[in-house]
């Protein structure tokens, strides 16, 4: 899948408005970490039924749950459950905000390939990001200032940081904010001081850490083992259904096809 020609998915800036007169039309928006497999989910369903006509837009979770709140969207993809506001505003609009776990992912912490440090513990990470360990020395590491690289805040993957890593403490002021898990991993690659977290499909090219003494992968995100593991969602007006467009495209991860599509984009497909 990986090799598969990304060319035929219309990527949008944004979402513009659902036109519910076209049964055959999906309007995708929201986490750029559930992007490789929205877009990857897309290839499938329109080469398999090449009257579907599927967008993909990737600007935040936040955003996601905007765009189906104001109809501008038939799916949003998020990093991060809804929130109570997001359900409630929801309601009031008269939306159903019906919730699909679609995958499983682990945040890897990753720094440049130089670095000598293994691993940390949590602990050690919510002090490097609050700003009280400033110098990879501090850890084992070289002479260097840390470099820190964040999610912007309206990043599910920034909330579920802030909520599984953070634990109330606030990130320093020293920390760099940009607007994807693929830019996380750029500035990573380019920075041998830098650290990062991104989704584990994100981490080509650079070290992943362990943490607290456990390596990401499938295995310590089922069995929960690895401690910065979360679902993955997308949220619809409704139940989706199959045999309709939304839901074909929805409940794909349910499918042996679709099982495949999420390992092969580097994700973990819902025991």
């Amino acid at each position: 899948m990986k090799s598969m020609m990304m060319g035929m998915i219309s990527v949008v800036i944004g979402a513009g408005m659902v036109f519910a007169g076209d049964p055959n039309k999906v309007v995708v928006d929201g986490s750029t970490t559930v992007g490789p497999i929205a877009k990857a989910f897309a290839e499938y369903a329109m080469q398999k039924n090449p009257v579907m006509n599927i967008t993909v837009s990737e600007s935040g979770s936040g955003n996601g749950a905007k765009s189906l709140l104001n109809n501008a969207c038939d799916v949003a993809t998020m990093s991060r459950p809804m929130k109570n506001s997001e359900k409630k505003a929801a309601q009031e609009a008269g939306i159903l905000a019906f919730e699909t776990v679609v995958a499983m992912d682990g945040l890897a912490m990753i720094v440049h390939e130089s670095n000598p440090v293994q691993g940390l513990t949590l602990e050690q990470i919510r002090a490097i990001y609050s700003g009280q360990i400033v110098n990879w020395k501090e850890l084992g590491g070289p002479d260097q200032p840390i470099v820190l690289i964040s999610r912007d805040t309206n990043s599910g993957t920034y909330e579920s940081f802030e909520t599984l890593v953070m634990k109330g403490a606030k990130i320093g002021s020293k920390a760099e904010y940009v607007g994807s898990n693929g830019a996380i991993r750029q500035r990573v690659v380019s920075t041998p001081a830098a650290i990062g977290y991104v989704g584990l499909a994100f981490c080509e090219g650079v070290k992943v850490l362990a943490v607290n003494q456990v390596t990401p992968s499938a295995e310590t995100v089922v069995n929960k083992s690895y401690p910065i593991s979360r679902p993955l969602f997308m949220y619809t007006n409704g139940r989706p259904k199959a045999g309709t467009a939304k839901g074909d495209f929805v409940l794909l991860g349910n499918t042996p096809e679709g099982r495949k599509i999420i390992e092969d984009v580097g994700y973990i497909p819902v025991q």
